[in-house]
């Protein structure tokens, strides 16, 4: 008898599910939520952070010889279970596994894995799991329509975690971080924060988000918004349509309508090389939309040389906008360093403390 994953209790942030994983290594985490939110993102975090390597399993994709396979012993006259070596576990030290989508796994995929699963002797095929090897699973809300489902003998060895969705200003700070965003998405998401809204809040009529009545139409979600990020940023090398089609096939048609709108700001701005040889009289935007780009892009675009000069230019823009480059440039660990070393930088804090 299956038993179909529902979206009940109290539900966590991606950033709790890794800590929880990461600090119960006995535990067998099973994290669902809707697609495309970056449950399989925290793996690398994860790994990273313990000082392990990371192994990612795709399960619906993988086949029992893609798990173990026997191997006779002829002198004992019996078979060994040797596990794939895409594991580790025949180095014998603890790694990271993530059994990405493993709802989704054809039932025997499922029972050969099975074994890791549980609290005594875990073990793959005829090898036991290394002591502070972290093995965790992910998924889909059944609620979601994609097909997922675990038998009552897996739910009763696992711990469920329900991930939500990032909202706005979370998406917006990964973004800022992660750097790999286009400037132009990144103002998007911080102006229309209800395109990270989610079904399982009720939100069943915004045009933007998954919906499990359609589940195969592209959707707003953080892992289309990277893609979408990618396109954006190559977007002189096509016209408007193919700009249109192509974001359309990612984020749908609703999201890419209102994303190439909100670009168009993006190609009013003056030239970077121009505000950062002239920051004094570089044309500088009015709209706030527009402004909104400018910023996130030159969070992602200043580095040692061109610090100062911005910071020049940037005096010329409204408070409000000066004073948000400024907290966001310091709470991003990839470029705080820079800004605190720059005096223009320096200066301004201290002349601004009211706005902080």
């Amino acid at each position: 008898m299956s038993t179909s994953i529902v979206n009940t209790g109290t539900t966590v942030s991606l950033k709790s599910a890794a800590a929880l994983i990461a600090n119960n290594p006995g535990c067998r985490f099973f994290i669902q939520g809707e697609p495309g939110i970056g449950k399989s993102s925290i793996l690398r975090g994860i790994a990273d952070a313990l000082g392990l390597e990371a192994i990612y399993m795709d399960v619906p994709n993988m086949d029992l010889g893609d798990i173990a396979m026997p191997v006779i012993d002829h002198a004992t006259k019996t078979t060994r279970y040797y596990p794939n070596a895409r594991f580790k576990l025949h180095e014998g030290k603890p790694v990271c596994i993530m059994l990405d989508e493993f709802s989704k796994g054809a039932d025997p995929v499922k029972n050969m894995l099975h074994p890791m699963l549980e609290i005594t002797n875990p073990r793959l095929g005829d090898l036991p799991i290394p002591e502070g090897t972290i093995i965790f699973m992910t998924g889909n809300l059944s609620t979601d329509g994609v097909g997922d489902n675990l038998k009552g003998h897996s739910i009763g060895r696992i711990s469920k975690l329900t991930v939500r969705k990032s909202t706005a200003d979370e998406l917006h700070d990964h973004a800022i971080a992660k750097g790999t965003f286009a400037p132009e998405v990144i103002s998007w998401i911080k102006k229309f924060p209800q395109v990270m809204e989610s079904y399982t809040d009720g939100n069943t009529d915004n045009p933007y988000i998954y919906n499990p009545k359609n589940p195969t139409a592209p959707c707003v979600s953080p892992r289309s918004l990277e893609r979408a990020s990618e396109i954006i940023k190559n977007r002189a090398k096509y016209s408007n349509d193919d700009l249109i089609a192509a974001l359309t096939g990612t984020i749908g048609e609703a999201g890419a309508r209102a994303l190439q709108s909100y670009v168009a700001f993006a190609d009013q701005l003056p030239d970077w090389a121009d505000i950062i040889d002239n920051p004094t009289t570089a044309t500088t935007p009015t709209n706030p939309g527009a402004i909104s780009v400018l910023i996130y892009g030159a969070m992602q675009r200043v580095d040692d040389k061109s610090m100062t000069p911005w910071m020049k230019y940037l005096g010329r823009l409204p408070a409000e906008w000066q004073a948000a480059f400024c907290i966001n440039i310091a709470k991003n660990a990839a470029k705080q360093k820079l800004a605190f070393k720059n005096s223009a930088f320096a200066l301004w804090c201290a002349q601004n403390e009211d706005l902080l």
